[in-house]
Protein backbone atom coordinates (compact mmCIF):
# COMPACT_ATOMS: atom_id res chain seq x y z
CA UNK A 1 0.00 0.00 0.00
CA UNK A 2 1.17 3.78 -0.75
CA UNK A 3 -0.17 5.52 2.13
CA UNK A 4 1.43 8.60 3.14
CA UNK A 5 4.50 8.21 5.53
CA UNK A 6 4.01 9.86 8.99
CA UNK A 7 7.73 11.93 9.22
CA UNK A 8 6.95 14.24 11.95
CA UNK A 9 3.92 16.77 13.72
CA UNK A 10 3.34 19.94 14.72
CA UNK A 11 0.31 21.63 14.06
CA UNK A 12 -0.54 18.80 11.76
CA UNK A 13 0.48 15.74 11.01
CA UNK A 14 3.41 15.75 8.53
CA UNK A 15 3.28 12.95 5.41
CA UNK A 16 5.72 12.64 2.78
CA UNK A 17 3.31 11.39 -0.17
CA UNK A 18 4.73 8.49 -1.79
CA UNK A 19 4.23 9.57 -5.61
CA UNK A 20 6.03 13.01 -4.49
CA UNK A 21 9.79 10.72 -2.79
CA UNK A 22 11.42 11.10 -5.71
CA UNK A 23 11.01 14.96 -5.80
CA UNK A 24 14.69 14.88 -3.75
CA UNK A 25 14.59 15.76 -0.18
CA UNK A 26 17.35 17.22 2.34
CA UNK A 27 17.87 16.59 5.62
CA UNK A 28 20.14 18.81 7.65
CA UNK A 29 21.46 19.94 10.85
CA UNK A 30 24.17 20.83 13.02
CA UNK A 31 26.19 17.83 14.59
CA UNK A 32 24.16 16.25 17.38
CA UNK A 33 20.70 17.50 16.55
CA UNK A 34 18.82 14.04 15.27
CA UNK A 35 19.71 14.15 11.52
CA UNK A 36 20.93 10.15 11.67
CA UNK A 37 17.38 9.34 13.42
CA UNK A 38 15.42 11.17 10.89
CA UNK A 39 17.43 9.40 8.07
CA UNK A 40 16.52 6.20 9.54
CA UNK A 41 12.77 6.99 10.48
CA UNK A 42 12.34 8.11 6.61
CA UNK A 43 14.24 4.77 5.72
CA UNK A 44 12.15 2.35 7.29
CA UNK A 45 9.15 3.80 6.44
CA UNK A 46 9.93 3.39 2.86
CA UNK A 47 10.95 0.33 3.30
CA UNK A 48 7.37 -0.43 5.18
CA UNK A 49 5.60 0.79 1.82
CA UNK A 50 8.00 -1.51 -0.76
CA UNK A 51 10.71 1.22 -1.53
CA UNK A 52 14.62 -0.52 -1.34
CA UNK A 53 16.73 1.88 0.05
CA UNK A 54 20.55 2.59 -0.05
CA UNK A 55 22.46 4.35 2.65
CA UNK A 56 25.79 5.15 3.79
CA UNK A 57 26.52 4.47 7.17
CA UNK A 58 29.67 6.42 8.49
CA UNK A 59 29.27 6.16 12.09
CA UNK A 60 27.90 2.95 12.37
CA UNK A 61 24.51 4.02 13.92
CA UNK A 62 22.29 2.77 10.87
CA UNK A 63 23.17 -0.92 11.06
CA UNK A 64 20.62 -0.54 14.18
CA UNK A 65 17.54 -1.16 11.90
CA UNK A 66 18.30 -4.39 11.26
CA UNK A 67 17.26 -5.11 14.65
CA UNK A 68 13.90 -4.29 16.55
CA UNK A 69 13.78 -1.42 18.69
CA UNK A 70 12.91 -1.63 22.90
CA UNK A 71 11.04 0.60 25.19
CA UNK A 72 12.67 4.16 26.28
CA UNK A 73 10.68 6.60 28.27
CA UNK A 74 12.05 9.33 25.54
CA UNK A 75 10.18 6.86 23.17
CA UNK A 76 7.37 6.20 25.09
CA UNK A 77 7.38 10.31 25.43
CA UNK A 78 7.18 11.11 21.93
CA UNK A 79 4.85 8.21 20.76
CA UNK A 80 2.36 9.74 22.86
CA UNK A 81 2.97 13.38 22.21
CA UNK A 82 2.43 12.78 18.05
CA UNK A 83 -0.12 10.33 19.06
CA UNK A 84 0.83 7.27 16.78
CA UNK A 85 -1.57 4.53 17.72
CA UNK A 86 -0.33 0.93 16.75
CA UNK A 87 3.25 1.63 17.60
CA UNK A 88 5.31 -1.40 17.23
CA UNK A 89 8.85 -1.76 17.11
CA UNK A 90 10.31 -4.08 14.61
CA UNK A 91 13.18 -4.39 12.21
CA UNK A 92 13.91 -4.04 8.52
CA UNK A 93 15.31 -6.43 6.24
CA UNK A 94 18.72 -5.59 5.93
CA UNK A 95 22.00 -6.31 3.62
CA UNK A 96 25.08 -4.75 4.67
CA UNK A 97 27.94 -3.50 1.94
CA UNK A 98 31.83 -2.86 2.60
CA UNK A 99 34.12 -1.60 -0.11
CA UNK A 100 36.63 -3.55 2.04
CA UNK A 101 34.59 -7.03 2.74
CA UNK A 102 35.33 -7.06 7.00
CA UNK A 103 31.56 -5.73 7.74
CA UNK A 104 29.73 -6.59 4.58
CA UNK A 105 29.48 -8.19 1.23
CA UNK A 106 32.03 -6.70 -0.88
CA UNK A 107 30.62 -4.02 -3.02
CA UNK A 108 33.01 -3.39 -6.55
CA UNK A 109 33.17 -1.60 -9.88
CA UNK A 110 35.31 -2.23 -12.73
CA UNK A 111 37.60 0.71 -14.30
CA UNK A 112 35.51 0.80 -17.44
CA UNK A 113 32.24 1.53 -15.45
CA UNK A 114 33.75 4.45 -13.03
CA UNK A 115 34.88 6.18 -16.78
CA UNK A 116 37.45 8.80 -16.80
CA UNK A 117 35.23 11.38 -15.57
CA UNK A 118 35.35 9.99 -11.79
CA UNK A 119 38.37 8.23 -12.16
CA UNK A 120 40.28 11.78 -12.96
CA UNK A 121 38.58 13.51 -9.45
CA UNK A 122 39.85 10.35 -7.71
CA UNK A 123 42.73 10.36 -8.46
CA UNK A 124 43.16 14.08 -8.58
CA UNK A 125 44.17 14.56 -11.60
CA UNK A 126 44.72 18.30 -13.52
CA UNK A 127 43.12 19.22 -16.62
CA UNK A 128 45.41 17.67 -18.89
CA UNK A 129 46.46 14.41 -16.81
CA UNK A 130 42.80 14.18 -17.12
CA UNK A 131 42.26 14.39 -20.70
CA UNK A 132 45.38 11.95 -21.08
CA UNK A 133 43.24 9.50 -18.99
CA UNK A 134 40.57 9.70 -21.26
CA UNK A 135 42.86 9.41 -24.06
CA UNK A 136 43.97 5.85 -22.69
CA UNK A 137 40.46 4.87 -22.23
CA UNK A 138 39.50 5.75 -25.77
CA UNK A 139 43.11 4.17 -26.92
CA UNK A 140 41.80 0.52 -24.76
CA UNK A 141 38.32 0.58 -25.90
CA UNK A 142 39.11 1.26 -29.57
CA UNK A 143 41.63 -1.96 -28.60
CA UNK A 144 39.24 -4.07 -27.18
CA UNK A 145 41.61 -4.32 -24.25
CA UNK A 146 38.82 -4.76 -20.99
CA UNK A 147 40.16 -2.28 -17.96
CA UNK A 148 38.55 -4.15 -15.31
CA UNK A 149 41.10 -3.72 -12.53
CA UNK A 150 43.92 -1.64 -11.30
CA UNK A 151 46.82 -3.58 -12.51
CA UNK A 152 44.59 -3.52 -15.90
CA UNK A 153 45.31 0.36 -16.17
CA UNK A 154 48.76 0.22 -15.04
CA UNK A 155 49.49 -1.98 -17.79
CA UNK A 156 47.73 0.12 -20.26
CA UNK A 157 49.51 3.49 -19.00
CA UNK A 158 52.80 1.73 -19.70
CA UNK A 159 51.79 0.76 -23.01
CA UNK A 160 50.38 3.72 -23.86
CA UNK A 161 53.42 5.75 -22.33
CA UNK A 162 55.98 3.04 -24.38
CA UNK A 163 53.67 3.91 -27.83
CA UNK A 164 53.04 7.62 -27.75
CA UNK A 165 54.82 7.98 -30.36
CA UNK A 166 52.72 5.75 -32.58
CA UNK A 167 49.42 7.21 -31.00
CA UNK A 168 50.46 11.05 -31.91
CA UNK A 169 48.62 11.11 -35.00
CA UNK A 170 45.38 9.44 -34.44
CA UNK A 171 44.66 10.38 -30.77
CA UNK A 172 46.67 13.56 -30.63
CA UNK A 173 49.83 14.18 -28.36
CA UNK A 174 50.29 12.04 -24.76
CA UNK A 175 52.54 13.36 -22.57
CA UNK A 176 55.03 11.12 -20.98
CA UNK A 177 55.06 13.47 -17.92
CA UNK A 178 51.28 13.06 -17.66
CA UNK A 179 51.70 9.48 -17.69
CA UNK A 180 54.07 9.30 -14.97
CA UNK A 181 51.70 11.39 -12.99
CA UNK A 182 49.17 9.31 -13.23
CA UNK A 183 50.70 6.16 -12.69
CA UNK A 184 51.87 8.02 -9.35
CA UNK A 185 48.65 8.79 -8.12
CA UNK A 186 47.39 5.37 -8.78
CA UNK A 187 50.25 4.33 -5.94
CA UNK A 188 48.89 6.43 -3.69
CA UNK A 189 45.13 5.23 -4.60
CA UNK A 190 46.68 1.76 -3.50
CA UNK A 191 47.53 3.12 -0.56
CA UNK A 192 44.13 4.27 0.60
CA UNK A 193 42.73 0.71 -0.32
CA UNK A 194 41.28 1.92 -3.85
CA UNK A 195 42.79 -1.55 -4.97
CA UNK A 196 40.52 -3.83 -3.40
CA UNK A 197 37.67 -1.32 -4.64
CA UNK A 198 38.18 -2.26 -8.54
CA UNK A 199 37.53 -5.99 -10.12
CA UNK A 200 35.47 -8.72 -10.05
CA UNK A 201 32.41 -9.25 -9.34
CA UNK A 202 31.34 -6.14 -9.96
CA UNK A 203 28.06 -4.69 -8.44
CA UNK A 204 24.91 -5.68 -9.76
CA UNK A 205 22.39 -3.02 -9.24
CA UNK A 206 19.33 -4.85 -9.36
CA UNK A 207 20.82 -6.28 -6.23
CA UNK A 208 19.99 -2.80 -4.39
CA UNK A 209 16.10 -3.31 -5.89
CA UNK A 210 15.00 -6.13 -3.56
CA UNK A 211 12.09 -6.49 -1.47
CA UNK A 212 11.85 -9.44 0.79
CA UNK A 213 9.08 -11.81 0.99
CA UNK A 214 6.71 -9.76 3.03
CA UNK A 215 7.49 -7.18 0.35
CA UNK A 216 9.07 -4.77 2.49
CA UNK A 217 11.96 -2.53 0.43
CA UNK A 218 15.58 -4.08 1.32
CA UNK A 219 17.47 -1.68 3.17
CA UNK A 220 20.90 -1.49 1.67
CA UNK A 221 23.52 -0.46 4.64
CA UNK A 222 27.17 0.36 2.96
CA UNK A 223 29.78 0.78 6.43
CA UNK A 224 31.64 3.25 5.79
CA UNK A 225 33.18 4.39 8.78
CA UNK A 226 36.59 3.10 7.08
CA UNK A 227 35.47 4.36 3.99
CA UNK A 228 34.91 8.08 5.26
CA UNK A 229 38.60 8.58 6.13
CA UNK A 230 39.63 8.32 2.63
CA UNK A 231 36.96 11.21 1.50
CA UNK A 232 37.55 11.46 -2.12
CA UNK A 233 36.98 7.49 -2.69
CA UNK A 234 33.76 7.88 -0.73
CA UNK A 235 32.21 10.54 -2.63
CA UNK A 236 33.29 9.34 -6.35
CA UNK A 237 31.61 5.66 -5.30
CA UNK A 238 28.16 7.17 -4.03
CA UNK A 239 28.74 9.47 -7.37
CA UNK A 240 29.24 6.96 -9.08
CA UNK A 241 26.21 4.39 -7.89
CA UNK A 242 23.90 7.49 -8.97
CA UNK A 243 25.26 7.80 -12.13
CA UNK A 244 24.68 4.03 -12.59
CA UNK A 245 21.42 4.41 -11.74
CA UNK A 246 20.70 6.82 -13.84
CA UNK A 247 22.18 5.07 -16.71
CA UNK A 248 20.86 1.67 -16.78
CA UNK A 249 17.52 2.29 -15.05
CA UNK A 250 14.33 3.03 -17.45
CA UNK A 251 12.09 5.84 -17.63
CA UNK A 252 9.59 5.24 -15.14
CA UNK A 253 7.44 8.67 -15.85
CA UNK A 254 5.46 9.78 -12.45
CA UNK A 255 5.35 6.40 -10.47
CA UNK A 256 3.32 5.88 -7.43
CA UNK A 257 6.07 5.29 -5.32
CA UNK A 258 9.95 5.55 -5.76
CA UNK A 259 11.97 2.44 -7.47
CA UNK A 260 14.52 3.47 -4.80
CA UNK A 261 15.04 5.58 -2.28
CA UNK A 262 19.38 7.09 -1.78
CA UNK A 263 20.59 8.72 0.87
CA UNK A 264 23.71 10.42 0.29
CA UNK A 265 25.40 11.23 3.46
CA UNK A 266 28.07 13.96 3.99
CA UNK A 267 26.99 14.91 0.74
CA UNK A 268 29.41 18.15 1.17
CA UNK A 269 32.02 15.72 0.68
CA UNK A 270 30.67 15.48 -2.80
CA UNK A 271 31.19 19.07 -4.01
CA UNK A 272 34.67 19.92 -1.98
CA UNK A 273 37.04 21.05 -4.50
CA UNK A 274 34.68 19.89 -7.45
CA UNK A 275 35.68 20.48 -11.28
CA UNK A 276 32.91 22.14 -12.95
CA UNK A 277 32.63 19.60 -15.19
CA UNK A 278 32.17 17.01 -12.40
CA UNK A 279 29.44 19.65 -11.01
CA UNK A 280 27.67 19.65 -14.18
CA UNK A 281 27.32 16.25 -13.63
CA UNK A 282 25.70 15.94 -10.61
CA UNK A 283 23.39 18.36 -11.54
CA UNK A 284 22.10 16.44 -14.47
CA UNK A 285 21.85 13.03 -12.22
CA UNK A 286 20.00 15.06 -9.77
CA UNK A 287 18.00 16.81 -12.23
CA UNK A 288 16.96 13.56 -14.57
CA UNK A 289 17.33 10.63 -11.90
CA UNK A 290 14.02 11.71 -10.69
CA UNK A 291 12.24 10.40 -14.38
CA UNK A 292 14.18 6.94 -13.60
CA UNK A 293 12.10 6.85 -9.83
CA UNK A 294 15.23 7.47 -7.72
CA UNK A 295 14.36 9.66 -4.79
CA UNK A 296 17.67 11.65 -3.43
CA UNK A 297 17.88 13.01 0.17
CA UNK A 298 21.40 14.62 0.54
CA UNK A 299 22.00 14.76 4.44
CA UNK A 300 24.29 17.62 5.85
CA UNK A 301 25.14 20.49 8.10
CA UNK A 302 24.22 23.19 6.08
CA UNK A 303 22.10 24.10 3.12
CA UNK A 304 25.25 25.78 2.20
CA UNK A 305 26.75 22.84 1.35
CA UNK A 306 24.69 22.16 -1.33
CA UNK A 307 24.71 24.16 -4.56
CA UNK A 308 21.98 26.07 -5.63
CA UNK A 309 21.32 24.49 -8.78
CA UNK A 310 20.94 21.46 -6.94
CA UNK A 311 19.73 22.93 -3.55
CA UNK A 312 16.40 24.14 -5.49
CA UNK A 313 15.37 20.34 -6.56
CA UNK A 314 15.11 19.72 -3.18
CA UNK A 315 11.21 19.64 -2.43
CA UNK A 316 11.05 17.78 0.65
CA UNK A 317 13.02 18.95 3.88
CA UNK A 318 13.77 18.52 7.05
CA UNK A 319 15.73 21.47 8.65
CA UNK A 320 17.29 20.64 12.50
CA UNK A 321 18.90 23.33 14.70
CA UNK A 322 21.89 25.22 13.20
CA UNK A 323 24.71 27.10 15.53
CA UNK A 324 25.13 30.86 15.12
CA UNK A 325 28.25 31.66 16.14
CA UNK A 326 30.11 32.69 13.26
CA UNK A 327 28.98 35.04 10.81
CA UNK A 328 29.16 32.05 7.83
CA UNK A 329 26.98 30.12 10.68
CA UNK A 330 24.42 32.86 10.45
CA UNK A 331 24.49 33.06 6.91
CA UNK A 332 23.80 29.33 6.69
CA UNK A 333 20.88 30.20 8.90
CA UNK A 334 19.66 32.68 6.55
CA UNK A 335 19.96 30.68 3.84
CA UNK A 336 18.08 27.71 5.18
CA UNK A 337 15.32 29.62 6.53
CA UNK A 338 14.84 31.24 2.78
CA UNK A 339 14.62 27.51 1.18
CA UNK A 340 11.03 26.98 2.87
CA UNK A 341 7.80 28.28 1.93
CA UNK A 342 7.24 31.33 4.17
CA UNK A 343 4.63 30.63 7.36
CA UNK A 344 3.94 33.77 8.50
CA UNK A 345 2.86 32.89 11.88
CA UNK A 346 6.20 31.32 12.28
CA UNK A 347 9.89 33.51 12.47
CA UNK A 348 11.67 30.33 10.65
CA UNK A 349 15.76 32.05 11.17
CA UNK A 350 14.85 32.85 14.82
CA UNK A 351 13.54 29.28 15.14
CA UNK A 352 16.20 27.86 13.72
CA UNK A 353 18.77 28.36 16.88
CA UNK A 354 16.12 26.97 19.17
CA UNK A 355 15.10 23.70 17.87
CA UNK A 356 16.00 20.85 20.03
CA UNK A 357 17.34 17.10 19.70
CA UNK A 358 14.38 15.68 17.35
CA UNK A 359 12.78 19.02 16.60
CA UNK A 360 12.96 20.35 12.89
CA UNK A 361 11.73 22.67 10.46
CA UNK A 362 9.80 20.50 7.85
CA UNK A 363 8.30 20.90 4.62
CA UNK A 364 7.50 18.14 2.37
CA UNK A 365 5.32 18.76 -1.35
CA UNK A 366 1.79 17.96 -1.83
CA UNK A 367 -0.19 16.40 -4.32
CA UNK A 368 0.46 19.16 -6.80
CA UNK A 369 4.08 18.88 -6.67
CA UNK A 370 4.01 22.51 -4.46
CA UNK A 371 6.36 22.65 -1.03
CA UNK A 372 3.77 23.04 1.96
CA UNK A 373 4.25 25.46 3.92
CA UNK A 374 6.84 25.12 6.67
CA UNK A 375 5.95 23.87 10.14
CA UNK A 376 8.09 23.50 13.04
CA UNK A 377 7.57 19.63 14.37
CA UNK A 378 9.02 16.89 16.45
CA UNK A 379 9.99 13.66 14.22
CA UNK A 380 8.16 10.80 14.83
CA UNK A 381 10.69 7.81 16.78
CA UNK A 382 11.72 4.67 14.93
CA UNK A 383 10.56 1.02 14.97
CA UNK A 384 14.03 -0.15 14.90
CA UNK A 385 17.14 0.10 17.16
CA UNK A 386 18.39 3.44 17.75
CA UNK A 387 22.31 2.76 17.27
CA UNK A 388 24.86 -0.06 16.42
CA UNK A 389 24.70 -3.77 16.61
CA UNK A 390 26.78 -6.18 18.00
CA UNK A 391 29.64 -8.28 15.88
CA UNK A 392 27.80 -11.17 16.31
CA UNK A 393 24.30 -9.71 14.99
CA UNK A 394 26.31 -8.34 12.13
CA UNK A 395 27.28 -11.49 11.07
CA UNK A 396 24.47 -12.94 11.35
CA UNK A 397 22.71 -10.65 8.93
CA UNK A 398 25.70 -11.40 6.48
CA UNK A 399 25.48 -15.05 6.45
CA UNK A 400 21.70 -15.54 6.23
CA UNK A 401 21.67 -12.86 3.21
CA UNK A 402 20.92 -14.33 -0.29
CA UNK A 403 23.90 -13.12 -1.58
CA UNK A 404 26.20 -14.38 0.75
CA UNK A 405 28.91 -16.07 -1.12
CA UNK A 406 28.49 -14.10 -4.25
CA UNK A 407 30.65 -11.30 -3.99
CA UNK A 408 32.68 -13.07 -1.43
CA UNK A 409 34.86 -14.92 -4.27
CA UNK A 410 37.28 -12.51 -6.14
CA UNK A 411 37.24 -13.12 -9.89
CA UNK A 412 40.07 -12.35 -12.00
CA UNK A 413 38.85 -12.14 -16.09
CA UNK A 414 41.04 -11.76 -18.83
CA UNK A 415 41.60 -8.55 -19.63
CA UNK A 416 44.48 -5.71 -20.56
CA UNK A 417 47.23 -6.59 -18.21
CA UNK A 418 46.59 -10.22 -19.46
CA UNK A 419 46.08 -9.72 -22.96
CA UNK A 420 48.99 -6.89 -23.35
CA UNK A 421 51.50 -9.03 -21.62
CA UNK A 422 50.35 -12.20 -24.10
CA UNK A 423 51.07 -9.91 -26.77
CA UNK A 424 54.43 -8.97 -25.43
CA UNK A 425 55.60 -12.59 -25.15
CA UNK A 426 54.27 -13.69 -28.17
CA UNK A 427 55.95 -10.99 -30.09
CA UNK A 428 59.23 -11.97 -32.12
CA UNK A 429 62.40 -10.78 -31.10
CA UNK A 430 63.42 -7.90 -32.80
CA UNK A 431 67.20 -7.16 -33.43
CA UNK A 432 67.96 -3.29 -32.82
CA UNK A 433 68.20 -0.99 -35.62
CA UNK A 434 71.32 0.13 -36.17
CA UNK A 435 71.76 3.55 -35.33
CA UNK A 436 72.37 5.60 -38.77
CA UNK A 437 74.90 8.12 -39.04
CA UNK A 438 73.55 11.63 -40.05
CA UNK A 439 73.18 12.25 -43.11
CA UNK A 440 75.84 13.78 -45.53
CA UNK A 441 76.49 15.14 -48.49
CA UNK A 442 78.24 12.62 -50.86
CA UNK A 443 82.08 12.44 -50.73
CA UNK A 444 84.72 14.90 -53.42
CA UNK A 445 86.88 13.01 -55.40
CA UNK A 446 89.59 13.93 -52.88
CA UNK A 447 87.79 12.72 -49.90
CA UNK A 448 87.26 9.27 -51.65
CA UNK A 449 91.04 9.41 -52.63
CA UNK A 450 92.03 10.15 -48.99
CA UNK A 451 90.01 7.48 -47.81
CA UNK A 452 90.67 4.67 -49.85
CA UNK A 453 94.68 5.93 -49.14
CA UNK A 454 94.19 5.48 -45.70
CA UNK A 455 92.60 1.95 -45.62
CA UNK A 456 95.31 0.84 -47.75
CA UNK A 457 98.02 2.40 -45.29
CA UNK A 458 95.47 0.86 -42.29
CA UNK A 459 96.54 -3.17 -44.51
CA UNK A 460 100.12 -2.49 -45.09
CA UNK A 461 100.88 -1.53 -41.19
CA UNK A 462 98.76 -4.64 -39.84
CA UNK A 463 102.04 -6.39 -39.05
CA UNK A 464 102.86 -3.89 -36.90
CA UNK A 465 99.98 -4.82 -34.67
CA UNK A 466 96.16 -3.47 -34.03
CA UNK A 467 97.22 -0.57 -31.42
CA UNK A 468 99.76 1.16 -33.70
CA UNK A 469 97.88 1.01 -36.98
CA UNK A 470 94.79 2.27 -34.91
CA UNK A 471 96.96 5.38 -33.47
CA UNK A 472 98.20 5.86 -37.30
CA UNK A 473 94.66 5.42 -38.78
CA UNK A 474 93.00 8.22 -36.65
CA UNK A 475 95.92 10.55 -37.20
CA UNK A 476 95.30 10.15 -41.30
CA UNK A 477 91.85 10.21 -41.11
CA UNK A 478 91.62 13.12 -38.65
CA UNK A 479 93.92 15.13 -40.76
CA UNK A 480 92.18 14.43 -43.98
CA UNK A 481 88.66 14.27 -42.85
CA UNK A 482 88.55 16.09 -39.65
CA UNK A 483 89.90 19.29 -41.60
CA UNK A 484 87.51 19.60 -43.83
CA UNK A 485 84.22 21.83 -42.49
CA UNK A 486 81.05 21.79 -44.35
CA UNK A 487 79.28 24.92 -45.12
Amino acid sequence: MNEPILAAKGEHELFILPAMANRHGLIAGATGTGKTVTLQVLAENFSRIGVPVFMADVKGDLAGLSRPGSENPKITERVNTIGISNFIFGECPVTFWDVFGAQGHPVRTTISEMGPLLLSRLLKLNDTQAGVLTLVFEIADDDRLLLLDLKDLRSMLRYVGDHSSSFATQYGNISRASIGAIQRSLIALENEGGDIFFGEPALDLDDFLQTDASGFGIINILTADKLIQSPAIYATFLLWLLSELFERLPEAGDPEKPRLVFFFDEAHLLFDNAPRALLDKVEQVARLIRSKGVGVYFVTQSPLDIPDIILGQLGNKVQHALRAYTPRDQKAVRAAARTFRTNPGLDAEKILTELGVGEALVSFLDKEGRPNIVERALVRPPFSRIGSVTPEERSAVIRNSPLHGHYEKVIDHESAYEMLKDRAESAPAVKPTPKRKPARRSDTVMEAMAKSAARSFGRQLATAGKQVTTEILRGVLGSILGGTRRK
